[in-house]
């Protein structure tokens, strides 16, 4: 299974996410932000970094680079789409998921492993967990605090869409209902603010517990919508 993994100027964690892709058992495909389409690949990963500087606000203005059309289009047509930290802004500034990140509370970088709950367990990203999961991943972000009006976060809970949340009590950032990953309607997009690509080889740190993101994909464990 062929995996496009977006570069951005400013992107940083690109390479890490096609090693994890890779280490998982798929190929790992480069795709470039003036791209003007997917190359025909299987599934699309926004990598975390700092696209464009952060420049105005985070993610806003990779949404409007040219290959993020051709993202929106291969969403639209069922793709699996993955957002991670810079990735999620990018895809909440183009309208691909609800809500948006906003700075950190007390305004600190915060760079730490962190614990989630894994709420849905049948988007395209996350079915190789079972609903209920403790993963620990690591989390790098200044700006990954989720937030949307109460009528969005309501909509979100009732349909599940809630995809991970900050277990009880480790929120590192202050994002409502302790939210750090959601999915679009078609469950086939996914944004998270924690790292998985990070946590995919047992003999670092880090740990394996962010593999199942990549086998769900790779295995093709969920039906697309």
């Amino acid at each position: 299974m062929r995996v496009g993994v977006v570069t951005f100027p400013g992107s940083l964690d690109d390479q890490d996410a096609v090693r994890a892709v890779e280490r998982c058992g798929g190929e790992g495909v480069a795709l470039w932000h003036d791209d003007a389409d997917t190359k025909g690949v299987d599934a699309v990963v926004l990598p975390g970094g700092f696209s464009y500087g952060d420049y105005l606000r985070t993610g806003a203005v990779a949404h409007r680079a040219p290959v993020m059309r051709a993202v929106a289009d291969f969403a639209a047509d069922g793709g699996p789409v993955l957002g991670i930290c810079n990735g999620f802004q990018v895809l909440c500034e183009a309208g691909l998921l609800p809500g948006a990140l906003l700075r950190n509370e007390r305004l600190r970088f915060v760079c730490k492993d962190v614990p989630l709950v894994v709420e849905a367990a049948d988007t395209r990203w996350t079915a190789d967990y079972a609903a209920g999961e403790v993963l620990v991943v690591p989390a790098k972000h200044g700006e990954g605090r989720y937030y949307a009006d109460e009528v969005t976060l309501d909509r979100l809970e009732d349909e599940g869409r809630v995809v991970v949340r900050y277990a009880n009590g480790r929120n590192p950032n202050g994002s409502l209902r302790d939210i750090a990953g959601v999915t679009n309607e078609g469950r086939n997009v996914v944004g998270v603010m924690p790292h998985p690509e990070h946590a995919v080889d047992p003999t670092l740190i880090g740990g394996a517990d962010g593999q199942g993101f990549f086998r769900s994909v790779l295995e093709g464990r969920a039906a697309p919508a």
